[in-house]
């Protein structure tokens, strides 16, 4: 595809429109067949099948696959395991070799490829398009990474006669990949391919919401890397467990902080502690000012707020506003709320598709009575009689402080209004919650900027953002870092500091 789009982008046009709605209309006609694992390069079709409904029309099923357990996982390990040396023996110019025509492949297919993330996840094509962009510029920013470092390797001081002193970082070996739903391309490939750059092995498990876009990354993958390198198994929690479980030498997640965290605490156990790298969610904040643009503001929160149906760990789900431009705020963002369609992703006109599954519809369902009981719906707050998981983008005003709906992580297109009297206080209330991903501040007034960027705690933060007030990052433009509870290493996807997580230290001192 010849135009590269973003999550900011505007729309695609008509050819780029009539090819997605082609491909979608044939990934829904598929009739799928169960999914086989990938283990040292070949298929294997063991394990209890599961189908994925389409989230558009749950008469219809998107997917299915054969679920892995622990001896299949066991089997995948061993493959990783046993091709990790050659592997980090490969230079890595060739590693980013191989990997930059995985990006080419990719992009040969970047509408397929789009067709069949929108099918499993229900995303519509803006969202959908920019993730295969997305995956293919995180493919190539970590390879430009990687070269810029020279290997990571550098030279260190000596003060012996014949002595030469380097230092560098070398893989650990193998990585269990464990894959989220909400960005089932790009997610899956950022976090494979940093450790697959970095010189590491994987054994990759998808999301169990989108198994045939993890099937469709390896079948791209595997004709570009020795056998054993990159190996696939599907199924769930379970799966997930086990893989976590078998003799990886570390993990990369993202997902729930509580699954998150449990990981951290499992890898830390054993002989010795192995590396767990988690990205973990969010409860992300918006601060409105007095001095603030109001109307970029509400535009910035909807975006943010109801992009892939409000489930992305990014996504706004509070606004803090100071009380002098609370209730302009609070009918500009229902007016905007108003002007987003629900509906089908094969549509043009939907700018959102439906929820992920019918776990994340009765929570709106929930979400929807405490909000009447406790505070005051301004938009929203329906379920559209259609055949999928649709829910209406909502904004909840007047809450009581401290409500269960402005501090629980909900992944849906659901954001509450909260007045404040001072920006102090309105700091104090985007600081309460124990995650720390995202954050964005309108106002005109650069002491009230300075302040947000001195005293938020939050590892992205955004300012008079109308295109997105806490979303948007892109590779090697804006890194993903989360602190407290919304990751575990300070150190976040698409910017500098994210392969060198997948190494490890080591200082060599040669005497001639």
């Amino acid at each position: 595809m010849a135009t590269r789009f973003t999550y900011t982008s505007g729309s695609f046009g008509t050819e780029v429109d009539g090819e997605f709605e082609r491909q979608l209309l044939a990934a829904r006609s598929a009739a799928p067949a169960p999914l086989p694992h990938v283990i040292a390069g070949r298929e294997v079709a063991k394990g209890p099948v599961f189908a994925r409904v389409d989230p558009a029309n749950v008469e219809q099923v998107a997917s299915r696959a054969h679920a892995a357990g622990p001896e299949l996982v066991d089997a995948a390990v061993a493959a990783a395991n046993a091709a990790r040396a050659q592997w980090r023996r490969t230079p890595y110019a060739e590693r980013c070799r191989r990997l930059r025509a995985i990006a080419e492949a990719i992009g040969a297919r970047h509408l397929e490829t789009a067709a069949r993330v929108s099918l499993e996840t229900g995303k519509n094509r803006a969202e959908a398009v920019a993730e295969v962009q997305e995956a293919i510029d995180l493919i190539t920013t970590y390879c430009d990474h990687m070269e810029e470092n020279a290997g990571y390797e550098a030279p260190l001081l000596s003060f012996v006669e014949g002595e030469r002193n380097t230092e560098t970082l070398r893989p650990y070996g193998s990585f269990g990949v464990i894959c989220p739903f909400n960005f089932p391309f790009a997610l899956t490939i950022g976090m494979s391919v940093a450790a697959l750059v970095a010189g590491n092995t994987v054994v990759v498990k998808p999301s169990e919401d989108a198994p045939w876009t993890g099937a469709l990354f390896a079948e791209l993958a595997l004709p570009h890397l020795p056998e054993g390198v990159l190996n696939l198994v599907h199924g769930g929690v379970e799966t997930g467990r086990a893989l976590a479980d078998a003799a990886v030498d570390g993990i990369a997640f993202t997902g729930s902080a509580a699954v998150g965290r449990e990981i951290v605490a499992k890898l830390q156990g054993g002989r010795w502690a192995r590396p767990a790298l988690t990205e973990m969610g969010g409860k992300n904040p918006a601060i409105v000012t007095a001095s603030a643009d109001v109307r970029k503001a509400a535009e910035g929160v909807a975006r943010a707020g109801f992009g892939l149906s409000g489930q992305k760990c990014s996504a706004c789900s509070r606004a803090i506003v100071l009380d002098a431009v609370y209730d302009e705020f609070v009918e500009q963002l229902a007016e905007v709320t108003a002007s987003f369609a629900v509906g089908d992703p094969a549509d043009a006109a939907s700018s959102l598709g439906p929820v992920i599954n019918e776990r994340a519809y009765e929570r709106f369902a929930r979400a929807v009575a405490d909000a009447e009981a406790d505070g005051r719906i301004v938009a929203g707050g329906r379920r559209p009689d259609l055949p999928g998981f649709y829910v209406e983008p909502t904004v909840v005003a007047d809450l009581p402080r401290g409500h269960r709906l402005t501090r629980e992580e909900l992944f849906l297109p659901f954001v509450t209004v909260t007045r404040v009297a001072t920006l102090e206080e309105a700091i104090e209330e985007a600081n309460a919650i124990d995650y720390g991903l995202t954050a964005g501040i309108f106002a005109e007034d650069q002491g009230e900027v300075d302040r947000f960027l001195d005293e938020i705690e939050a590892g992205v933060l955004y300012v008079n953002r109308g295109a997105g007030a806490t979303t948007g990052a892109w590779p090697g433009t804006q890194s993903f870092c989360g602190w407290k509870s919304s990751g575990t290493t300070g150190k976040g996807g698409l910017g500098p500091w994210y392969v060198p997580q997948f190494m490890r230290e080591q200082s060599r001192t040669v005497v001639a």
